[in-house]
């Protein structure tokens, strides 16, 4: 598996719903790490500090096994839960989704709290820009500077994303490829050194 989905960093998606005077926020934010979520979550407490319950959970790496999902007071698998199946049942990775709440006075019941929370991340969700993005490998290749036109033949052939290069008497070029395609574009690159 060598290719994800998940949403833009360029539009965080927005979300809102009532539920019986309840008011529910929403928003969908691409993240790469858990402190990326922490921060977005502590800046949330911090802006809708009123606000009775910020709620949320994430997804994160294309193998989706890092996840998490916090009910904030509410009761238990009401508001997390019902998020964090909003982001599987899009396929979604390297996302948070945090759902804000302020209470209007009337209790909704448990499934009233799920159904509430599910539309309000699906609403966020829907607003955002969803994307599919490669799982690539990293490779550094050292050369010297007369196998320029052998390296850059490869990389020609091959199509990896250039990521720096440093050409001087020793060069460096920093290669990213689609995780199926690392194995080939190493042989490739190993063979030159020993033509």
């Amino acid at each position: 598996m060598d290719s994800y989905k998940t949403i833009s960093e360029k539009k965080t998606g927005e979300g809102y719903i009532t539920e019986k005077r309840s008011k529910f926020l929403a928003f969908a934010h691409h993240v790469d790490t858990t402190d990326d979520v922490k921060d977005l979550v502590a800046m949330y407490r911090k802006k809708y500090y009123d606000a009775r319950h910020v709620c949320w959970a994430y997804m994160l790496g294309p193998e989706k096994k890092d996840f998490r999902a916090n009910d904030d007071g509410e009761p238990s698998s009401t508001a997390g839960k019902p998020i964090l199946g909003q982001i599987n049942s899009r396929e979604l990775t390297n996302i948070l989704v945090v759902v804000i709440r302020y209470f209007g006075g009337v209790l909704l019941g448990t499934s009233g709290l799920i159904v509430a929370y599910r539309e309000a991340a699906s609403a966020a969700i829907d607003d955002a820009v969803i994307e599919e993005r490669l799982v690539e490998d990293i490779i550094t290749y050292t050369f010297t500077y007369p196998m320029m036109n052998d390296v850059m033949r490869i990389v020609k052939d091959m199509q990896p994303r250039i990521v720096s290069q440093t050409f001087d008497n020793t060069c460096e070029i920093r290669l990213a490829i689609r995780k199926s395609q690392s194995e080939a574009l190493k042989a490739k690159l190993s063979k030159l050194s020993f033509e």
